[in-house]
């Protein structure tokens, strides 16, 4: 009868007392970053000034100027970094002008169509892939039968 093996996937080697304290010390240090960058970024939020903060965010709005791209003036504001668009509306709170990041709608039309031609692309690259290495199959296995035929 042949020998007995255990269904362990473990390595022997890595359950040594050494090698455990290790690994939870390792597994616990990353635990702490990622739970403390978490309450960091809880404390930040709730430290922020409401002063800083856009109108927007904190009340309701209308819209004064639809999205445009952004002029050489307006490119060094903050709302224009983002996206390169710009939209100005108006918080119906306070009562305030201020100048919003938005997506142009031709601009995402533009990226749609070129994410289209690349994925027509490379269903025709594949297609093209599927009929070289389906022929050439067909020329293994008909190669194949040839010699078997000529064996006999």
């Amino acid at each position: 009868m042949g020998r007995m093996e255990s269904d362990c996937r473990i390595p022997m080697s890595c359950l040594r007392p050494r090698i455990l304290a290790l690994h939870a010390l390792f597994w616990g240090l990353v635990s702490l970053r990622v739970f403390g960058a978490a309450l960091l970024s809880e404390e930040k939020a709730s430290v922020a000034k409401p002063v800083g903060t856009p109108c927007w965010l904190v009340e309701e709005f209308v819209v004064a100027a639809e999205c445009s791209q952004c002029n050489a003036f307006q490119s060094s504001w903050a709302a224009c970094t983002l996206t390169g668009y710009v939209e100005r509306i108006n918080c119906t709170k306070s009562n305030r002008d201020e100048y919003k990041s938005c997506r142009s709608s031709m601009l995402e039309e533009h990226l749609f169509w070129k994410f289209e031609g690349a994925m027509l692309g490379l269903t025709l690259l594949s297609a093209l892939v599927v009929v070289v290495r389906q022929r050439s199959l067909d020329r293994l296995a008909s190669e194949k039968v040839r010699r078997q035929i000529e064996s006999i």
